[in-house]
């Protein structure tokens, strides 16, 4: 019988003071006993809210049902048969604003833990041999290239394998997987995990190509006549900047760059890699989203006496997920409230020594329902740093467009769709960051498996 009063079973973490100095994965499996207690406390809803506001629709109270019966590789299978990611899913999802915030408990007793029962469920159908790459249907002839090989590529890619299609995954950078290799720390997310999913698809039969930087290599124009249809899932790999005086100084680094180096050249072993990374004494990160996050504690991990994060809103309004903000905190990350960086210092050799800050209030909300920040005239002081990490966003790379004759984007810099989800190149769609601008790993798997969708009726002669 189902247990929903039981308490949460949240697992077991690294402790703070041993895990900053380490890049090993912070939080464990669960045990079997811990995973089939928190699988008994779901109520197996006959409306299950959870799966609506799945994104990918999985199918929740099935998978976890499959798990109180003690059969992990069919539930592993039955996820599977939305999301081929589970064990990334499992991992990074915001599940506090999808499935678990929308779970019944959650008021009373607290959500089920889904995420921790999805993650569980991968780590152990593949340790025990039960987890099988989905079958594919009969050949169809149609050949299609996705462009990138990040989630919302692979969602694609893997999508359009089990209707037939021939797939291939272009990679630009020597490793796969995007922004989840490239983006996300393996403290949160190792990277024998991303492997592992990756591998899943491969088994399906898609081809995957690195060091292939599409539209300039090798022009979309060309992959258009080689392929049948071609899918653009090429992220969105521009950071944005403050524009702040200073900014082009000695130890200012985007928050795109930064955690480039440490996640996919790996700097943090340096001199056993050959990338190099280095922080001084105080560090700041500017931002207070998911990516802000996994510098300042990629930052940390790196030896500095001190990491602040900077945001010009107050705690309430930051776009971090809570769970990542509270391990910051746990870690010794501070952080500053109501301040937006104005000028990045600098010593006569062009390092940098400081920021000088503006304090704000909160003002009336903006377009998007948050309270703007307003300057306080004469507020201004000084942070000693010698480090800077910008952490205030990202867009599409604008190299693919710039190098597609046709290819239409919006004033903001993403490719333009229309309402079947296909750019201005027939025969060319697209979905994830390139289309958002920068958003969750979780919605640019949707956007790759509706576009597998529509670009099935396409190849079948429809819209």
């Amino acid at each position: 019988m189902p247990n929903p009063s039981a308490p949460r079973h949240n697992g077991k973490q690294q402790a703070p003071e041993v895990r900053k100095h380490n890049f090993e994965e912070v939080a464990e499996i669960f045990t079997k006993e811990e995973a089939l207690a928190e699988a008994e406390r779901c109520l197996n809803c006959k409306n299950p809210q959870c799966q609506a506001n799945c994104p990918v629709g999985v199918q929740i109270p099935a998978f976890i049902a499959l798990l109180k019966d003690g059969k992990v590789g069919e539930a592993a299978s039955k996820i599977m048969e939305t999301s081929l990611l589970p064990a990334i899913c499992g991992r990074v999802c915001p599940q506090e604003k999808h499935c678990e915030g929308h779970c019944v408990l959650k008021a009373k007793f607290g959500s089920v833990n889904i995420g921790m029962l999805e993650r569980y469920v991968a780590d152990t159908a593949r340790k025990e041999g039960l987890l099988k790459a989905p079958q594919t249907a009969a050949p169809s002839g149609k050949k299609v290239v996705c462009i990138g090989s990040g989630p919302s590529s692979v969602a694609c890619a893997a999508q359009l394998k089990r209707l037939g299609h021939d797939v291939t995954v272009l990679e630009a950078l020597h490793a796969y997987g995007g922004v989840l290799r490239y983006g996300i720390p393996s403290f949160r997310l190792p990277r024998e995990v991303i492997n592992r999913e990756i591998e899943t698809v491969q088994a399906m039969g898609v081809k995957f190509k690195t060091d292939v930087l599409a539209g300039v290599t090798i022009p979309v124009e060309d992959l258009r006549k080689e392929y049948d249809a071609v899918y653009i899932g090429s992220g969105a790999g521009l950071p944005t900047m403050t524009g702040v005086p200073g900014e082009n100084g000695v130890g200012v680094y985007s928050a795109n760059e930064f955690l480039t180096r440490i996640n996919l050249m790996q700097a943090f072993k340096f001199p056993q890699t050959d990338t190099p990374i280095k922080v001084g004494k105080r560090v700041v990160v500017l931002g207070a989203g998911n990516s802000a996050m996994d510098a300042a504690r990629c930052a940390m991990r790196l030896g500095p006496d001190e990491v602040t994060v900077a945001y010009r809103r107050s705690a309430a309004e930051m776009p971090a997920r809570a769970a990542e903000v509270e391990h910051a905190k746990e870690e010794g990350i501070k952080f500053e409230f109501l301040v937006t960086p104005k000028e990045i210092l600098q010593d006569e050799k062009g390092c940098v020594t400081g920021i000088r800050f503006t304090r704000n209030e909160l003002g009336e909300p903006d377009e998007r329902g948050r309270r703007r920040p307003v300057e306080i005239p004469g507020s201004d002081f000084v942070q000693e740093v010698e480090t800077v990490i910008v952490a205030i966003g990202q867009k599409p790379n604008p190299i693919l467009p710039k190098h597609t004759p046709g290819l239409k984007t919006t004033p903001r810099g993403v490719l333009e769709l229309d309402e079947n989800g296909a750019t201005s190149l027939p025969g060319v769609f697209a979905g994830g960051d390139i289309i958002r601008g920068g958003a969750t790993v979780l919605l640019a798997m949707k956007d790759g498996l509706e576009a597998a969708g529509r670009i099935d009726a396409y190849l079948k002669g429809g819209k």
